[in-house]
């Protein structure tokens, strides 16, 4: 587990430098096409402070988004103590516990380290689970919180926000003014104003650096719901509590009143009304694939 800990903050620093890539390459192919470097330095300074606001409030934001309410333990003593025991068992720092009110059986957790984390769960959840199938679901957000998947989550929100803010800044810009404007009387000064060709080519890239960065924050997402089922099991050394909980998720589940796509990575599972296009940009691996990959795990208990 250790390993797995330090093999995520390892891997924080990759993303990040992964999205900085895409947003350099954003930055570098704006410049080239208004002919105008500076262009690339201010995409990079946007994108590096976009990121840092979302880092310290996107949990917040979340929070506020989701319409939860912090209890105290005379609020909800079950939730309270199922959160509370894992905390103690497990040495992390007591989160902040909040409770939404809603009918769809669901969970989040959310913060930028475990000193400033924040689970939640559903009305909706705390009416179907019994002891045992809850305290699977708060390791499984525990283990969120303990991974540092909560920072992960924030920082590659941050920065796919922030690529696809700048990208669509950049296109409106070049179809309903940059290009017909700023290049037309600069064909001799570099960039891509004199050559249509380039300039599809330059639009099409706007356009795909917003979809890529989406494509990897599912990749991250998706294992990270991986590795917060395989942290609940071993935490509680026992894989049913959190497999009976997910087939419950996925007899009973329905999407949130209050949806929110940004913040749909955040959920065990996910909160949006099924759709073709939900499934396929799906921030959640099949339940199915996680209670085979927990009941694998049972076997070597």
């Amino acid at each position: 587990m250790y390993r797995a800990i330090a093999a995520n903050k390892r891997n924080t620093v990759f993303i990040i430098i992964i999205f900085l890539i895409i947003i350099g390459l954003i930055g570098w192919l704006a410049s080239w096409l208004f002919n105008s470097w500076a262009i690339l330095i201010i995409v990079m300074v946007v994108a590096v402070l976009y990121a840092l606001i979302q880092y310290f409030s996107a949990s917040g934001q979340a929070v506020a988004a989701s319409g939860a309410v912090e209890i105290q333990k005379s609020d909800n003593p079950r939730l309270w103590n199922a959160v509370e025991n894992l905390s103690i068992t497990t040495g992390t720092p007591m989160p902040k516990v909040y409770i939404i009110n809603d009918p769809a059986p669901n969970a989040f957790a959310t913060g930028r380290d475990p000193q400033h984390a924040v689970v939640a769960a559903t009305t909706g959840l705390l009416d179907i689970m019994d002891d045992r199938e809850l305290q699977g679901v708060m390791a499984h957000e525990m283990g969120h919180v303990r991974n540092y998947d909560i920072r992960v989550s924030m920082i590659v929100f941050g920065l796919t926000v922030a690529i696809g803010l700048i990208a669509d800044i950049l296109l409106r810009i070049s179809i309903f003014g940059g290009f017909a404007g700023g290049n037309r009387n600069n064909n001799n000064g570099g960039g891509g104003g004199g050559n249509p060709v380039l300039l599809i080519i330059g639009i099409v890239a706007l356009v795909l650096a917003p979809i890529m960065a989406s494509l990897v924050q599912l990749a991250v997402s998706r294992q990270r719901e991986y590795l917060a089922d395989a942290t609940s099991a071993i935490t509680t050394r026992d894989p049913e509590e959190l497999i009976s909980a997910l087939q419950k998720l996925e007899q009973y589940g329905r999407p949130m009143r209050k949806q929110n796509t940004s913040m749909a990575h955040l959920w065990i599972s996910s909160p949006l009304k099924p759709t073709f296009m939900s499934r396929l940009f799906s921030t959640h691996p099949p339940i199915e694939q996680r209670i085979a990959r927990l009941q694998k795990m049972g076997s070597q208990f």
